[in-house]
């Protein structure tokens, strides 16, 4: 019951955040989409287990749908026609964060590391890309908003490697591995 209630909070957080979506692309990409897909992660329906047939077909298939949404074709399109933005509400919880939550526990270590990594890569690219742009890639928004936007892929990029980074160097194992390293260094001497 409390997942029912996560999703939809993050779902309201979502369509509240609509009425500012319109005027800022950093509000549109920053907040609303990752909002709707932290809705799709959160359902209560991201606990059932998949068939491991199908992992690899549901990767594929929020993959495809998370690329599709990081286009500013996509965010014209959800900002200038009704069936955009019903688009953008049903597919980004239900075929982007609902079939990853589904097959997140079924990956192993190396392959959301590099999940991770290119989720980064392309968030830096994306900020890159967005800042030096000599015309407007979304026909929405001013080219300042689409440099703002720029700096807030990058500033999430950073975000994300120092949130993921943290687990690595406060985990038990490498304060373990830190320890080693000292009383091999101690023998030496």
């Amino acid at each position: 019951m409390m997942r029912w209630g996560l999703s939809g909070a993050a779902f309201a957080l979502a369509c509240g955040a609509q009425f500012w979506v319109a005027a800022d692309p950093v509000i549109h990409m920053l907040v609303q989409i990752p909002l709707l897909a932290i809705c799709g992660w959160l359902l209560p329906l991201a606990r059932w287990e998949l068939p491991k047939e199908v992992v690899r077909a549901v990767l594929i298939l929020a993959l495809v749908v998370g690329a599709i949404w990081m286009l500013p074709r996509s965010l014209d399109a959800a900002l200038i026609t009704w069936q955009g933005h019903i688009a953008k509400f049903a597919t980004i919880p239900l075929l982007f964060g609902l079939p990853l939550a589904l097959v997140w526990r079924h990956l192993g270590s190396l392959l959301k590391g590099f999940l991770k990594c290119q989720s980064v890569s392309m968030l830096l690219f994306l900020g890159f890309l967005y800042t030096h742009a000599p015309v407007r890639l979304c026909n929405s928004y001013l080219v300042d908003d689409q440099v703002r936007l720029g700096h807030g892929f990058a500033l999430v990029a950073f975000a994300l490697v120092i949130l993921w980074l943290i687990p690595v160097f406060a985990s038990p194992s490498h304060r373990e591995t830190k320890g080693k390293f000292h009383e091999f260094s101690h023998i030496r001497h």
